[in-house]
């Protein structure tokens, strides 16, 4: 175990500092403690011409010992109302759940984590999942219901978007304590840092996401993967800065 546990010690430093060096657009990640690689804090931006835009959503992700081979979890402290999130703020999503076979949960054992997987592609698809809730099985059960409604008048019923504005709102207390700047813009939102050698099959840019003029069905749409400036390592979200549920 404790040799697992060397290794997955090792493997999570190497993702922490390329996160650093390329970070997910719309995140900033910094470590609980120092002296624990197996705790990061996550700080998530609402990502602009989005429900979300303005706001500034605190997460933590905890890594098992044997990690990569098995999944982290993925809890938001910021109280959040969705589909995919429970009340208690973990988050419900496909590539967070163990590659276990298990038919009655509606997931293909492909969907399901496995150790190619990383932080990177966690938090792309929690960034996606934020704005694209899976109503099919919900981890809550009135944000679904809500949402549906939401969506299908067109944003004509109020009730969900005015739920998640206000939560927004309140988020934005958290930075202004941090002293964390939020981005409101597009072109805040995207910042450009180094970016991978062009052999690196990483993705790079979060826009294709949420702001793919090309998309004609992302109405409420958001973005994938993000880059900050060197300047903004000391920005709040912790000491050690860098740079949402699917199915049940």
């Amino acid at each position: 175990m404790a040799t697992m546990s060397s290794s997955a010690s090792k493997i999570l430093q190497s993702e922490f500092k390329k996160l650093q060096q390329q970070p997910v657009e719309g995140f900033k990640i910094a470590l609980e403690d120092d002296s624990d690689i197996f705790k990061w804090k996550v700080g998530l931006y609402g990502p602009p011409e989005t429900l979300y835009a303005g706001g500034y959503f605190r997460a933590i992700i905890k890594f098992p010992q044997d990690y990569p081979y098995s999944p982290p979890t993925f809890k938001f402290i910021t109280k959040m109302f969705h589909s995919n999130i429970y009340e208690n703020g973990e988050v419900c999503i496909s590539i967070l759940h163990s590659p276990v076979n298990d038919p009655q949960s509606g997931e293909l054992p492909s969907e399901r984590w496995n150790p190619t997987q990383t932080v990177r592609t966690i938090l792309l698809s929690v960034i996606s999942l934020l704005n694209e809730p899976n109503t099919y099985s919900p981890a809550n059960v009135d944000a679904s219901v809500m949402y549906r409604r939401w969506k299908n008048s067109k944003g004509s019923d109020k009730e969900y978007e005015e739920i998640i504005r206000k939560q927004v709102k309140d988020s934005r207390k958290d930075a202004e304590k941090e002293g964390v700047v939020v981005p409101m813009t597009v072109s805040e939102y995207c910042i450009k840092t180094r970016l991978p050698s062009k052999d690196s099959t990483a993705s790079n840019d979060i826009t294709d996401i949420f702001f793919d003029d090309d998309d004609g069905d992302d109405d409420y749409g958001m973005n994938e993967d993000y880059e900050y400036d060197d300047d903004d390592d000391n920005e709040d979200y912790g000491d050690d800065d860098s740079g949402a549920h699917d199915e049940n």
